[in-house]
């Protein structure tokens, strides 16, 4: 009797998840071509994942800030929020309510080569990444633009989307054996998949071109995310950054960065003009 009730109970979290995913276009095609469907949780909402961001990111820097580690160089930080102004101005033409989101840029006095954007505008840049790769204001902007696109795709949703979907998985199997697991909390996910799991092919792809997009947008040389990249990997030979763990560098990917310039040069081109 306690199987069956069992098995009916694992029945019905498997039905769950087979009915609880949607399929989206969170973001236009671009000049790029970013036209992939995703598959999301209904039960792992933006608004749920952006509050938690908030959340998260006033403990990072409330840390940073009784550290006083939190843009502690005001030149690097007003730097860097310029250059982050001007990409953030490009993202309606991925997302027309982009621009108008929260944004909040931010920069932490850390030797880790590290920089990430958490859902809903919340961005960080670790000193230590511009000053050891010694980054030009454009190749600044590849970083940070690329980071961006991974919040207008709602990447880390997907994601936890997935992990979400792992976990049920394994709790029907857990509740037919009779055993019962803790739930996976939303803010330990979204940690997980910002500062520790790498992100996929997929997605960093995505994440490479529509970065591209808005820098070329925003009149920075599209050019120079190929330098980013190969600075990155000679870095990867001598140390472990922080960056490389969630945003893999290799040959491949350079030749798929140079592949997509002809695609987006024209529209910086378009900014010098006009300049």
């Amino acid at each position: 009797m306690q199987a069956r009730a069992a098995l009916r109970t694992g029945l019905c979290a498997l039905t769950l998840l087979l009915a609880g995913c949607q399929t989206v276009h969170t973001t236009n095609a671009g000049a790029v071509g970013v036209t992939r469907s995703q598959s999301m949780a209904n039960f792992v909402s933006e608004a749920d994942l952006r509050a938690t961001a908030v959340q998260n990111y006033q403990q990072t820097l409330a840390g940073g800030q009784k550290a006083g580690k939190l843009n502690d160089d005001p030149a690097l930080t007003r730097r860097v929020r310029a250059i982050s102004s001007r990409l953030i101005a490009q993202t309606a033409y991925f997302r027309a309510d982009a621009p108008k989101w929260p944004w909040e840029v931010n920069v932490m006095d850390s030797p880790e080569l590290n920089a990430w954007c958490m859902p809903g505008g919340k961005v960080m840049v670790y000193s230590g990444l511009v000053k050891q790769l010694q980054l030009t204001d454009d190749e600044l902007a590849a970083v940070i633009g690329h980071e961006l696109a991974h919040a207008l795709r709602e990447h880390a949703r997907e994601r936890i989307s997935r992990e979400y979907g792992q976990n049920l998985l394994l709790t029907v199997g857990m509740v037919a054996l009779g055993v019962s697991g803790p739930a996976a909390q939303l803010g330990d996910m979204l940690g997980k998949v910002t500062f520790s799991l790498p992100h996929g092919r997929t997605q960093e792809t995505e994440a490479d071109g529509m970065g591209l997009e808005l820098m070329a947008r925003a009149g920075y040389d599209p050019a120079a995310a190929v330098n980013v990249w190969r600075k990155m990997a000679r870095v990867q030979q001598s140390q472990q950054a922080e960056f490389l763990s969630t945003h893999p560098s290799s040959s491949t990917r350079i030749a798929e960065l140079q592949a997509l310039l002809p695609k987006v040069t024209p529209l910086y081109e378009a900014t010098q003009r006009k300049g």
